[in-house]
């Protein structure tokens, strides 16, 4: 699988380093711009499939920089909380609305919300939204990054959420370190047998955290295996 490549526009060095940081982890590869001149330039090469874009730019802010942007999805990351001003954007070109300060784990869900929008917009027929997957008091909602237990909504890395969908779909039967590697590699590739273990005892404490039993258990010398419930 092609590796998507995300332009964060931002003249914060902190947050665009972070946020770079934490894409590369994901998986992505990223492109910087500080200004929206310099942006132009960027995109003069290179051809983003989503762009993050700051507005308080120097030289050409980010409300000017928009309109220019075609064909590529954009999401505002903003500390302009103004209801109005998300409502403008949105109807000039933006494809969502995040306000700084933000949640990592929520921006990484709508960057993939928005990278699967572009990837179907102009086909004859889409691909369809994944349904959530139940297992007992489990509903896992792969599309949007997210575990609900007793109708608390946690939000998982891409890492996580891989792991556990292939868990949960699994219900009941063990599935060894390797397999869940080998299965999950296209989309995750940062894991590796060594992060596997923390990968799994992340998940099973915000399932914990949320209201559940731990569901996960690890079984000696194969792998992981997720609980069917009792009844």
């Amino acid at each position: 699988m092609m590796k998507k490549t995300i332009m964060i526009i931002d003249d914060d060095m902190h947050i665009g380093n972070m946020l770079e940081e934490t894409l590369r982890i994901e998986g992505y590869d990223v492109l910087r711009a500080y200004s929206g001149t310099e942006a132009l330039l960027v995109l003069n090469d290179r051809t983003p499939d989503l762009i993050l874009l700051d507005l308080m730019l120097p030289g050409l802010s980010g409300e000017e920089l928009l309109p220019r942007i075609k064909d590529i999805p954009v999401i505002v990351v903003s500390a302009k909380p103004n209801i109005e001003d998300k409502i403008s954007l949105l109807l000039n070109g933006a494809s969502d609305y995040v306000t700084k300060p933000f949640d990592v784990q929520e921006l990484l869900a709508r960057i993939i919300v928005q990278l699967r929008k572009n990837e179907t917009s102009g086909r004859e027929t889409s691909i369809p939204v994944e349904e959530k997957i139940d297992v007992g008091e489990v509903s896992l909602i792969p599309d949007i990054l997210c575990v609900r237990v007793k109708g608390n909504d946690v939000s998982l890395t891409r890492t996580e959420c891989a792991i556990l969908r292939l868990l949960m779909t699994n219900a009941g039967r063990p599935i060894g370190r390797n397999t869940i590697l080998e299965r999950i590699a296209d989309d995750t590739p940062d894991c590796t047998e060594r992060s596997l273990k923390q990968h799994v005892s992340n998940i099973r404490k915000k399932i914990m955290n949320a209201g559940g039993e731990d569901m996960i258990e690890a079984v000696y010398g194969i792998g992981f295996k997720f609980k069917r419930p009792l009844s």
